[in-house]
């Protein structure tokens, strides 16, 4: 997951919006898939918002959370530090949440968002690419949180920046394999069932055993999700997603899938990037964001994961974020795909 502090420098709303009116359109000639509206449990479909990038609000019914379309199953709200504090009154400010307005609105757009569809699931989205702090992970402070805003659980984005994962005797055992259990079992603790965990993992997360030992690319996160998946703490998990983005030319994300899925059986979803990838791998088109999911589409617990709401991409030859919701809803045959986002 990466994070973006300050807006970014050259941006195009303009015709990047204007994509959007054309999603449908373009999607219209992608093959579809059998439906699974219909059935239970849902296709997930998890989409961050970007809190840094959030548009003002002085209401919670102006924001753009609160217009989210009901195919959107959980939003996510990056991203909150593991060692926040947070003194209650629904200060954000030492959250690490960089919304515009004040704690008291975003309440307010969480409870707009239930009461137009009340089956979206808002979680906090914590740690990220840059919040470290999980050694002082404050469950209570957070829990309080969730409760204060009326969400409805939280998404763990450990991402450690030295896995050390090494396999052996076909394998594999990370330094913080321990740890990760143990951040898990600490949360589901804090936040019982009904409340929501769930968790990101990384793209080559579930490489490196069995079918998938050699499968491409090489990397020091291969293998970090597999104690965790493999341990009865996975059982208190609600949902995966794969951070299948990012991870160069030679990655494919439905190989992924089936890495993970050999261990975790529940819902499980497929990440797509709004911004362009630094490592060289393909972007994420409409056609390709079709692609990637219709691979795994023959599971009827496959979904998707969106990063990010808010989020711009450089240059008019990307989709935005509103169109790539648009395809995913389509691809995965999800209802009311003409609904919107904000």
């Amino acid at each position: 997951m990466v994070r973006h502090p300050h807006p970014a420098a050259d941006r195009h709303p303009g015709p990047l919006r204007q994509l959007g009116l054309l999603t449908l359109a373009l999607l219209c000639a992608l093959p579809a898939l059998a439906s699974s509206a219909g059935a239970e449990p849902r296709r997930p479909f998890l989409a961050y918002q970007a809190s840094w990038e959030a548009p003002p609000a002085s209401s919670g019914a102006q924001t753009s959370l609160a217009g989210l379309p009901a195919y959107i199953t959980h939003a996510a709200l990056a991203f909150v530090k593991p060692d926040l504090v947070y003194p209650g009154g629904l200060d954000l400010s030492a959250t690490g949440l960089q919304y515009s307005y004040s704690g008291a609105v975003l309440r307010d757009a969480i409870a707009a968002l239930k009461r137009r569809n009340p089956g979206t699931k808002v979680l906090l989205a914590v740690g990220g690419a840059t919040y470290g702090g999980w050694d002082r992970l404050d469950t209570d402070a957070l829990a309080r949180l969730v409760a204060d805003l009326g969400a409805d659980g939280v998404d763990i984005d450990y991402e450690p920046k030295q896995p050390s994962c090494v396999a052996l005797s076909g394998r594999v055992h990370c330094a913080d394999d321990l740890f990760s259990i143990r951040l898990v079992e600490q949360l589901r603790a804090a936040l019982p069932r009904p409340l929501v965990i769930s968790i990101a993992g990384w793209s080559v997360g579930a490489y490196g055993e069995g079918a998938f030992a050699d499968a491409p690319p090489r990397s020091q996160w291969r293998g970090s999700m597999l104690a965790l998946l493999r341990s009865p703490a996975a059982g208190t998990l609600d949902l995966v997603s794969i951070m299948s983005y990012d991870a160069g030319p030679s990655y494919r994300p439905e190989d992924a899938f089936r890495a993970y899925r050999a261990l975790w059986k529940g819902p499980l979803a497929l990440g797509v990037q709004v911004e362009p990838g630094t490592n060289g791998g393909p972007r994420f088109t409409l056609a390709y964001t079709w692609s990637i999911l219709a691979a795994v589409a023959d599971d009827p617990l496959a979904g998707a994961m969106l990063y990010a709401l808010e989020l711009e991409p450089p240059g008019p030859d990307n989709p935005d974020y509103r169109s790539l919701a648009a395809a995913i809803c389509v691809t995965l045959d999800l209802a009311d795909c003409s609904a919107p986002v904000p």
